[in-house]
């Protein structure tokens, strides 16, 4: 059996790799920030429903769930995760599941639908001054969402 020349080995294998690469890469949505959501979706929602727990950890004290979650084409959010919860409390479920009934409409300069990686930030027991809100809801604050 006849080998083939080493750059045409490699060669191969690079377009075979790009080749499988591709639709992973082309799949993964832009990472936004809340503020700067309402460029691409625009929450329809007015109100949503939630699960709520009948007892559990910290249910009654002011605290904060992060939620991650990307926009799909359909204005649906999928992919719903609980990634922080500020104290700990057992919350995280019913941040889910508010988020997960949220539906989006695209803005006018995204017609297309481009999904949209964003996240949440669902605050519990919040008190009513701005400033002690503020504070509560930045313990929540996620990294790495360009703003």
């Amino acid at each position: 059996m006849k080998m083939l020349p080493r750059p045409f080995r490699q060669g191969l294998l690079l377009a075979l790799t790009l080749g499988f690469l591709t639709p992973v890469l082309a799949q993964q949505a832009h990472r936004v920030d809340q503020q700067d959501l309402y460029r691409y979706w625009i929450l329809l929602n007015t109100k949503v429903q939630m699960d709520a727990p009948n007892s559990g950890l910290n249910l009654d004290k002011p605290g904060c769930a992060a939620v991650t979650y990307t926009i799909g084409s359909d204005g649906v959010p999928m992919d719903v995760q609980v990634v922080k919860v500020e104290p700990k409390s057992d919350l995280g479920p019913t941040a889910r599941s508010a988020v997960s009934n949220f539906r989006y409409g695209p803005s006018l300069t995204n017609r297309a639908g481009e999904p949209i990686a964003t996240y949440y930030v669902v605050p519990f027991n919040a008190p009513a001054d701005p400033a002690q809100r503020k504070q509560l809801m930045d313990a929540c604050k996620l990294p790495g969402y360009a703003s």
